[in-house]
């Protein structure tokens, strides 16, 4: 339609690609009627609420295991017990450090149209930001059972602590995503199928 003689396209109308949709963008436009720029939009906002949530859990790490160096029971720690400690610290910091990187990454491509290689390289960030997290608060856990119950006993609980991590962190997401593939499969290529009819010349 035209608004003050200028062509103005509808929310049914198809979307002037600047390159070309994939099968998700296919899918999103098909579904949700949103452009790969709204979908860019909208997938870079939820990565940004996810790394608040992990952000939280590694910041009170941080802050607990930055105090554990000044209190006087830390003299009193075993080589394997202070090896351990600097682990967890190391691991925490590099995990701060990718879970704030997709701010740092935005504020350098500001206004560069780099939106498609933000979102990727912010998925990237969070989710190695979460393993090293895994890893980080486990060599927590570590150290405080070690101290606590001794280190023979502190390795089993911690490695079991582990494999509770791994697999509601990423093996139920993984089996999920597997499971579920043969599907999304099919939404994919139904959503193409339509986009092509939509692309036919409407007979007048």
């Amino acid at each position: 339609m035209k608004v003050n003689g200028i062509e103005k396209s509808t929310p049914v109308d198809r979307p002037v690609w600047l390159e070309q949709p994939d099968a998700h963008d296919q899918w999103n436009f098909m579904a949700r009627r949103e452009t790969p720029t709204q979908r860019l939009d909208r997938n870079y906002a939820e990565i940004l609420q996810e790394v608040r949530v992990a952000q939280t859990g590694v910041q009170l790490l941080l802050a607990f295991l930055l105090t554990v160096a000044f209190t006087p029971r830390f003299a009193t720690l075993t080589e394997f017990e202070r090896g351990v400690y600097v682990g967890a610290l190391v691991l925490g910091a590099a995990a701060n450090t990718l879970l704030i990187a997709p701010a740092a990454f935005h504020r350098l491509v500001f206004q560069r149209r780099l939106k498609r290689q933000l979102v990727l390289a912010s998925s990237r960030f969070a989710l190695f930001g979460l393993v090293l997290l895994m890893l980080s608060i486990n060599s927590a856990l570590l150290l405080i059972l070690s101290v606590t119950v001794g280190s023979e006993v502190a390795i089993w609980i911690t490695a079991g602590a582990l494999g509770w991590f791994v697999l509601w962190w990423y093996a139920v997401p993984l089996w999920s995503r597997v499971k579920h593939s043969g599907a999304i499969g099919s939404e994919n290529r139904s959503a193409t199928t339509d986009w092509r009819q939509t692309d036919q010349p409407q007979a007048e």
